[in-house]
């Protein structure tokens, strides 16, 4: 691999995680100044990412809209899960603030390491063993969970948290599955999200029906002729979620996984710049000192993983 390769692969991921870390302050936007609700808001935002994906297969990759029989009922599990992730990821920014919850998300690479371990039986080193340790401690002091005060004040907060991290675990397994069935990554993102969103459409009308006690669908108009509202609420879709991964994936052409991981893991950090300077959002020192614990976990977890 060349010098300027590299260098390309680098700035190339680098801008694929300063648009990702984006998306936490975004959806904190969204849910402060609009009041919107947490689950219209995920299925507009899977919507944009689905649509986004057509146009652009439409234009540059027409072959990648073809999947074979025997993965559909896959990629519609694939789609769950991530509907349930999408949903339970803005329900903890809502309750955590962008910071909080981003870096309570990058519990996932401990907890995959784990569910790794229990479903395809991959073996620990002792390196494994010492960063799962440091991202469980980090996670736990990030998210108040040692403070049995935190459990009275905001309980969901903690269990959203926790949970975006386990379901983003599921995902990245099945990704992984994906990769082993060999279906392309765009293809794979474009029926993923496809799926999410119809998932999130049931979602919105079981909750309008069953928890709010209103007519289905009351709320997916909710930003009504704000445009500035709807401006915001896609570009979320578009450009920190579908730029993020579709820059991320181009960034492996130069860099080796390992490499583009690390750099990933600066998420957090432009994350807590962003919700400083827009939302006025602070993390106290516990909290800093658990996120430094955590991503030094998941430095030494990519570490372990190339050994």
């Amino acid at each position: 691999m060349t010098s300027s390769h590299s260098s390309r692969g680098f700035i190339i991921a680098l801008v694929a995680t300063t648009l990702w870390s984006t998306t936490g302050p975004f959806i904190s936007y969204l849910s402060k100044t609009y009041s919107l609700p947490s689950l219209v808001l995920a299925f507009w935002r899977d919507l944009s990412v689905a649509v986004g994906m057509v146009v652009g297969l439409l234009v540059f990759s027409r072959a990648r809209f073809s999947l074979e029989r025997g993965h559909w009922g896959f990629m519609i599990l694939y789609g769950l899960t991530l509907a349930v992730f999408n949903s339970l990821w803005t329900f903890s920014v809502q309750y955590n603030g962008a910071s909080v919850a981003t870096v309570l998300a990058f519990s996932s690479p401990a907890m995959t390491a784990l569910l790794s371990r229990i479903i395809f039986k991959e073996t620990f080193s002792r390196v494994k063993v010492v960063s799962i340790a440091l991202s469980f401690i980090g996670t736990i002091l990030v998210s108040g969970a040692h403070d049995p005060a935190a459990w009275k004040l905001n309980p969901a907060g903690i269990i959203f948290g926790l949970l975006t991290g386990l379901l983003f675990a599921i995902y990245n397994l099945e990704g992984k599955v994906a990769g082993d069935r060999h279906i392309d990554s765009w293809t794979a993102l474009l029926y993923s999200f496809g799926s999410a969103t119809f998932f999130l459409f049931l979602f919105n009308i079981g909750n309008d029906l069953f928890i709010m006690g209103k007519a289905p669908l009351t709320d997916m108009l909710w930003l009504g002729n704000s445009v500035a509202g709807w401006g915001v609420l896609f570009f979320l879709g578009v450009a920190p979620t579908l730029g993020g991964f579709g820059l991320y994936t181009l960034s492996i052409r130069y860099l080796s996984p390992t490499i583009s991981n690390l750099i990933a893991t600066l998420e957090p950090v432009f994350t807590a710049i962003w919700a400083y300077l827009f939302l006025s959002e602070r993390m106290t020192s516990v909290q800093l000192g658990g996120g430094l614990l955590l991503m030094f976990g998941i430095i030494l977890l990519r570490v372990g993983d190339r050994e």
